[in-house]
């Protein structure tokens, strides 16, 4: 799941850079902490959890956030 998205760096602002593509975007911070947890190989369980806490966000809106950014990096073929 994470072999494109193992390669990414990443700053503390939200700028992600593949070395292999070239390509960066920005993303906010739920996306960055969404991004490092799963570089850390943590499952969706486990981000769902972390994120709550993080940033105090209700169940529903933490796995609405976890959902919508793993389709992203599905549309943009970071993971499978």
């Amino acid at each position: 799941m994470t072999t494109r998205l193992n390669r990414l760096a990443m700053n503390d602002e939200g700028l992600v850079f593949d070395p292999a593509t070239g390509e960066t975007f920005t993303v906010n911070s739920t996306g960055l902490f969404i991004l490092r947890e799963l570089k850390a190989g943590k499952s969706s369980e486990e981000i769902l959890t972390e994120l709550r806490e993080q940033f105090e966000a209700t169940p529903e809106e933490a796995e609405r956030d976890i959902m919508d950014f793993i389709a992203h990096l599905k549309t943009y073929q970071l993971i499978s």
